[in-house]
C-alpha cells in the first residue's frame, strides 16, 4: 500500500527499528526515507519537523508520514507480544495536568490538541495488509512500570490497544507542517509489540520477536 505514495517519511526511535524496516525492503525502496528520530515525543516531532522542512525546501516533499517501532501492548484488551497494532487514534495520554479529581487533559484544559486520527480508509488498508488490530496508541513521555499506573491509562483509555512513546510527537510536527504550507500530509502510527504495560519486567520483553515482527509488517506494507 505505500507504493501508493509518492515519497513517504517513516519516523522510528533508535536504529535497531530504523534497522528492522530497512530489512523489509532490501534497503532498496527510494520512496521510503527512514529515520532514527530519537526516544521520546519531544525528539520525535523535532527530528519529523527538521525532515519535513528540509524535503520541502528541497522541492522534494513528503506526502504520507509513518511512524513506528515496539511498543507495550495491553493484554486486557487482547494485545501480546508480536502482535501488530495500528493506530485508529494517536493520543497524548499524559500530557495535560494532575488534579484533586484525576487527570485532566491538554485538550479539556484548552491548551490544544489531545489526539489525532489517521484517515480511516489508511488505518483499514494498513491492517488489511499486516493482518493487524486497530485501537488507540497511547504515546507517554514515561513508559508505564506498574498495574496501577497501567490501570489509570484504561480508565481514561478503556480501548487502549498500545502504548508508545512517538506517535503524538511525530503526528503534532506533521499537522503543525501542513497547516503552514496549506497541504494535507497524513500519518499513519504502526507499532509491533514487546511485552505487556503494566509492572516492568524485563525478563518477559520480546524485543528481538517485536522487532522481527516489525520487519514482517513492513515488508507486506511496501509489497
Amino acid at each position: 500500500m505505500l507504493s501508493a505514495y509518492r515519497r513517504v517519511l517513516v519516523v522510528t526511535a533508535v536504529p535497531a527499528e530504523r534497522e528492522a524496516v530497512l530489512a523489509a525492503t532490501g534497503h532498496r525502496a527510494p520512496h521510503l526515507e527512514v529515520i532514527a528520530g530519537g526516544v521520546g515525543p519531544a525528539a520525535a516531532a523535532a527530528a519529523t519537523a527538521t525532515a519535513l522542512v528540509t524535503a520541502a525546501h528541497e522541492g522534494n516533499p513528503y506526502d504520507l508520514v509513518v511512524v513506528t517501532g515496539i511498543g507495550g501492548g495491553f493484554a486486557v484488551n487482547g494485545v501480546g507480544a508480536g502482535d501488530t497494532v495500528v493506530a485508529d487514534r494517536i493520543v497524548a495520554a499524559d500530557l495535560g495536568a494532575e488534579t484533586p479529581t484525576g487527570f485532566t487533559s491538554v485538550a479539556e484544559l484548552g491548551f490544544g490538541t489531545a489526539e489525532h486520527l489517521p484517515p480511516s480508509r489508511l488505518v483499514r488498508e494498513a491492517a488489511e495488509a499486516t493482518g493487524a488490530r486497530t485501537g488507540p496508541v497511547l504515546s507517554v513521555s514515561t513508559t508505564t512500570g506498574s498495574q496501577e499506573r497501567a490501570e489509570q491509562l484504561l480508565a481514561r483509555h478503556p480501548a487502549a490497544a498500545a502504548e508508545a512513546m512517538e506517535g503524538f510527537g511525530v503526528a503534532e510536527a506533521a499537522a503543525a507542517h501542513a497547516a503552514a504550507h496549506g497541504a494535507q500530509l497524513p500519518v499513519l502510527e504502526v507499532r509491533t509489540v514487546s511485552n505487556a504495560v503494566g509492572p516492568r519486567d524485563r525478563a518477559a520483553w520480546r524485543i528481538p520477536e517485536a522487532l522481527a515482527a516489525l520487519t514482517t509488517a513492513f515488508g507486506k506494507l511496501v509489497s
